[in-house]
């Protein structure tokens, strides 16, 4: 399955211009397999997303990116968030523990909210996006070297907030997906492969 692991929808993310709707018709008209919404430390469009879902016979995994004290992380396998702000190892605790996944996002991106040099030290992540969308080439080349590094999961993700760039960067996860929970366990067990939408060119690891 061709997924997109990051994207920003406009009820819960204020920076984005799309509705779910719009997000899934792009996203079937691009080729994509599934779509995952990650909001900004938020899971209220959950309930919409699963009920879209069925109608639309289309897979919709809704995670979230949390932005621990070091900077973001996407999760998937849990229903709701800390109660207060928590450091990124502390975090990546919190979802393991509840038999979530946790992934860097964009760790290298000039703005502050990247892990950075802490994917050296941090323990428990499942894996690291090495294509993100909002980011430059040369963070996402470094993200890659990091990850091949501590051999975890090269994820691709848009990080997309208009229809435009959704897309751009996916990832091929080599089993069957419908729920969040069928997600996690390929996360966890299988070698996703980051692509590029366009003629899903592998990435050369």
């Amino acid at each position: 399955m061709i997924i997109d692991f990051h994207m920003h929808e406009r009820t819960f993310s204020s920076d984005s211009q799309m509705n779910l709707k719009e997000m899934v018709f792009e996203a079937k008209r691009k080729g994509l397999d599934g779509i995952c919404i990650t909001d900004h430390d938020e899971y209220g469009l959950a309930e919409y997303a699963m009920k879209l879902s069925k109608i639309e016979n289309f897979p919709i995994f809704v995670g979230v990116e949390y932005l621990s004290i070091e900077g973001d992380i996407v999760a998937f396998g849990i229903n709701d968030l800390p109660k207060r702000h928590l450091s990124a190892q502390e975090f990546i605790d919190w979802v393991n523990n509840r038999g979530g996944v946790c992934i860097a996002a964009h760790p290298f991106r000039n703005n502050s909210r990247g892990l950075e040099e802490n994917l050296l030290t941090i323990k428990g992540l499942t894996g690291i996006e090495v294509l993100n969308g909002s980011t430059s080439n040369a963070a996402n080349l470094k993200a890659m070297e990091y990850c091949m590094k501590l051999e975890l999961q090269p994820i691709g993700a848009s990080d997309c907030h208009n229809l435009i760039s959704l897309g751009r960067y996916a990832t091929n996860v080599p089993m069957e997906c419908k729920t969040v929970e069928d997600l996690v366990e390929a996360l966890k067990t299988v070698k996703c492969e980051p692509v590029i939408l366009s003629g899903y060119k592998k990435l050369e690891l």
